[in-house]
């Protein structure tokens, strides 16, 4: 089904956007305010040269109208969504160790709301490159607890779980959360699939081979944006047979995870690709090495800015979700985005 991929060029934006494509020079990106005016077409390793729109063969058509379609309804509100990140681990890369009593937690989440951010997703598990594993019971013993506490405190948010632990998944899904972020897109524990069947949250399905100690050796693609989406569509293909239904899922092309800095970059230069799925991304560079390496930034807490200009090339693709240490900044690029090239003045 994913054989044939199209590439989204030629990007307008705005009102220039809008007469184009009643101009019909130009077609709307995943419904948004983005237009495009042309493409590469792929199939198999074949891959075509940058021709526009009106010049695409009848047998592409179905392929090129798949990029125009709005994504599937989510349990999150439409248009962009900055996620903020919330880690209660003692390792994690960037902000190991900073949230480890209830009261720093609610001062960060406190600030996160206040800056616009009505989303945050909890993790546990360090999931960094060569991590250290712990049990789902010890995961489950870190997060609960802040779990409960922010349900308290910030009733009106939403809340993610980043766990690729069915014990986890069950045990904060009684407990109230509303969607759950797995890495391992649900290969790495085989209940998985058969538990999330039968709720109704939101799923975040991650590219990733391997496992967190063991990805590094698995960054051999024949082309890393083909590979990577039609690897995410396949895994979105298991998710709808097991009984998950098409607007319960998020996809996430999984920057850092079993990629290494180059194959990043490329993958982040060409996401538009992602459009070909037809859900909702979910953007995660924030702080990664990949932002070191185009910054020449040693230190992780240092690369916000980075991290803010990187994500905003998710903005195209009309109601990305933007996984982020630093909200206030992340919000504020967002609105600046939104009136430069956005179809009226910011409405985040």
């Amino acid at each position: 089904m994913w054989r044939r991929l199209a590439e989204p060029m030629g990007l307008l934006y705005g009102q220039d956007a809008l007469d184009a494509v009643q101009c019909g020079i130009a077609l709307p990106l995943m419904g948004g305010s983005v237009a495009f005016t042309h493409v590469r077409l792929i199939d198999k390793s074949y891959t075509s040269c940058i021709m526009q729109i009106d010049s695409v063969p009848a047998p592409w058509q179905d392929v090129l109208i798949r990029l125009t379609r709005v994504p599937y309804t989510t349990c999150l509100p439409d248009g962009p969504q900055v996620m903020g990140i919330l880690n209660i681990t003692p390792d994690s890369f960037s902000d190991g160790g900073l949230h480890t009593c209830i009261e720093k937690i609610l001062t960060t989440v406190h600030n996160m709301n206040t800056a616009g951010c009505l989303l945050v997703d909890i993790g546990g598990e360090s999931t960094r490159p060569g991590a250290t594993p712990i049990t789902p019971k010890q995961e489950w013993e870190r997060i609960g607890p802040v779990i409960e506490i922010l349900q308290e405190k910030f009733p009106h948010m939403t809340l993610s779980v980043d766990t690729r632990h069915s014990f986890v998944m069950d045990r904060a899904l009684t407990a109230g959360i509303h969607i759950i972020n797995d890495i391992s897109a649900l290969q790495h524990d085989p209940q998985s699939l058969e538990l999330l069947a039968e709720k109704e949250c939101g799923i975040v399905l991650m590219h990733m081979r391997g496992t967190p100690q063991t990805m590094d050796k698995h960054v051999f693609y024949t082309n890393i944006a083909y590979d990577v989406v039609r690897e995410l569509g396949d895994r979105i293909n298991t998710a709808l047979a097991a009984g998950i239904s098409k607007n319960r899922i998020i996809i996430d092309p999984g920057f850092g995870f079993a990629k290494t800095p180059t194959q990043n970059i490329e993958l982040l230069r060409r996401c538009l690709l992602m459009a070909n799925l037809g859900y909702r991304v979910l953007f995660g560079v924030s702080r990664k090495r990949m932002i070191g390496a185009m910054t020449r930034e040693s230190q992780a807490t240092s690369r916000d800015i980075g991290t803010h200009i990187a994500t905003l090339s998710a903005m195209p693709m009309g109601a990305p979700i933007l996984r982020v240490h630093d909200v206030p900044g992340m919000v504020q690029s967002i609105r600046v985005w939104q009136n430069l090239y956005g179809s009226s003045i910011s409405t985040y």
